[in-house]
């Protein structure tokens, strides 16, 4: 099932990207996110790490491209537990009023629509 959303908000277009491919960062406005263990200090294609939740379980992910260039930025990973398996595609642009960025998620359709409530509640945070 693949599903697509988007949040809008008043941050600057530049630090909601700032947080959003800074993996040390994603605690701070993914409530889901307690930890990351990633090697470097931004996203870059073709490097993992794990995430882990509030219930310690380990997300296995990938960074797939990144394209921080033009109004329209953008990157993709994909996440793995329990044999699972999504892929992710961000995308950070300007609005008159802050920021947009949208959220499309590919996987089973279970584990899509469960996780959506929990993106939506995030990217608030993330374009706040």
């Amino acid at each position: 099932m693949r599903r697509r959303i988007s949040v809008d908000g008043p941050g600057l277009p530049d630090e909601v990207w700032d947080r959003y491919t800074r993996p040390g960062r994603w605690p701070e406005w993914s409530p889901q996110i307690r930890s990351v263990e990633y090697g470097a200090e931004r996203v870059t294609p073709g490097t993992g790490g794990t995430v882990r939740g509030p219930a310690g379980l380990p997300v296995r992910f990938r960074i797939l491209e990144v394209d921080p260039a033009g109004p329209r930025r953008s990157w993709s990973w994909t996440a793995s537990a329990a044999g699972v398996r999504l892929t992710l595609h961000h995308t950070v642009e300007p609005t008159a009023t802050g920021t947009r960025t949208g959220l499309l998620v590919d996987g089973p359709a279970a584990v899509v629509l469960g996780y959506l409530p929990v993106a939506r509640w995030a990217l608030r945070r993330l374009v706040r």
